[in-house]
C-alpha cells in the first residue's frame, strides 16, 4: 500500500512538472510574436523615415536643379579637368564663356596649344563610331599677364548640367582618343548682365566723371583722376590722359587699343567692364631704351559718379 501511494505520488509530481515546461514554453512563443510585431512596427517606421529622407533628397535635388538653370545671355564659368594635361589656357585663369540660348547651354574655352585637334561630348569609344560628330576648333589669341600673345585652338562645348561632371573625348596630332571627366560651375554674368550687376543699368545714356584707383608701375607715371567716361545703351567706356606723352598702347581684356590724340599726354579710350572691382590693363611705354609693357590697376567707383555739366 505505501509502495502505491509513493507511485501515485511521483506519478503526480512528474505530472506537475510536465504542466510546468508546457507553461513555460507558452510563454516564449508569446514574447516571441509580440518581438515579431515590434519589429514590424520598427521596420515601418524605419522605412516611413527612409521614405521622407528620400523625398527631402528629390526635393533638394530638384531645388538644385532649379537653381542651375539660367537665363538667356552670357556667363563666365569656371571649367575643371581630370587631368593636368586637358585644361583651359593659364591665360584664361581656370574660366571659360558660357552662352545660354533658350535653355541651351555652350561653353567656350581656349586651351594651351594646338595639340588638340577635336573634341567629342560623350565617351571616346562612341566618338570613333561612324557618323560621330566631332567638336571643330577655333582658332584663338590669348594673352599672358607679360602681355604677350599666342595663338591656340578653342572649343565650343555643349553643357548638358551645370556643377556635375559630365563626359568629353579628346584626339590629339598622335591620333589617339582619351576619355575624360569635366565640370562647369559658378556662372557669373558677364558683358551686359555684369554690367547690370555694377549698377550700369541705371546710368542714361551721357557723359560722366569718375573717380578711380591707380596702382603698379615705377610711379614715375601716371593716369589723371577723375577721368571722363561715356555711356551709351549700356556701354561704357573711359578717357585716361596719362601724365607722360610715351605710351603708345594699352592693352585691355586682350585687346589693344592706341591713343586717340597725336599731340600732348598719351590720351586713350578703353572699355570700362565693373565698378568697385580691380581691373588689370597694360601700358607700353617708349621712355626706357626700348619699349616696355607695364601691368596696372584700376579700380573705378560706382559712388563718385557724376554728370558732366
Amino acid at each position: 500500500m505505501k509502495k502505491k501511494i509513493a507511485v501515485f505520488g511521483l506519478i503526480c509530481l512528474t505530472g506537475a512538472f510536465l504542466g510546468g515546461c508546457a507553461a513555460g514554453d507558452e510563454q516564449p512563443v508569446s514574447v516571441t510574436e509580440s518581438a515579431v510585431n515590434v519589429s514590424e512596427n520598427e521596420n515601418t517606421g524605419l522605412d516611413d523615415e527612409s521614405n521622407s529622407q528620400q523625398d527631402s533628397e528629390t526635393d533638394s535635388q530638384s531645388e538644385s536643379k532649379e537653381k542651375t538653370e539660367l537665363s538667356d545671355g552670357v556667363y563666365t564659368v569656371d571649367f575643371d579637368t581630370d587631368s593636368t594635361m586637358f585644361h583651359v589656357n593659364e591665360a584664361c585663369e581656370g574660366k571659360g564663356t558660357l552662352t545660354v540660348e533658350n535653355g541651351t547651354m555652350t561653353v567656350h574655352i581656349s586651351l594651351t596649344s594646338k595639340n588638340i585637334v577635336n573634341l567629342y561630348p560623350g565617351l571616346a569609344e562612341d566618338a570613333q563610331k561612324e557618323g560621330a560628330e566631332l567638336l571643330v576648333p577655333t582658332e584663338d589669341t590669348v594673352t599672358y599677364s607679360d602681355g604677350m600673345t599666342e595663338e591656340v585652338y578653342g572649343f565650343d562645348v555643349p553643357v548638358p548640367v551645370l556643377g556635375e561632371e559630365f563626359d568629353l573625348a579628346l584626339i590629339g596630332t598622335k591620333e589617339v582618343w582619351y576619355d575624360h571627366k569635366v565640370k562647369v560651375s559658378n556662372p557669373v554674368p558677364s558683358g551686359e548682365e555684369k554690367m547690370q550687376t555694377t549698377g550700369f543699368d541705371q546710368l542714361e545714356d551721357g557723359d560722366y566723371t569718375v573717380q578711380f584707383d591707380f596702382e603698379g608701375g615705377s610711379g614715375k607715371a601716371s593716369i589723371q583722376s577723375p577721368a571722363t567716361i561715356h555711356v551709351l545703351q549700356g556701354t561704357v567706356t573711359a578717357v585716361l590722359e596719362w601724365s607722360s606723352p610715351n605710351y603708345d598702347y594699352m592693352i585691355v581684356d586682350g585687346e589693344k587699343y592706341l591713343p586717340v590724340n597725336t599731340e600732348g599726354n598719351s590720351v586713350f579710350e578703353i572699355p570700362v567692364s565693373t565698378f568697385d572691382e580691380p581691373v588689370k590693363v597694360i601700358g607700353d611705354t617708349v621712355a626706357m631704351s626700348k619699349p616696355h609693357e607695364i601691368e596696372y590697376i584700376l579700380t573705378f567707383h560706382s559712388d563718385s559718379v557724376k554728370p558732366v555739366e
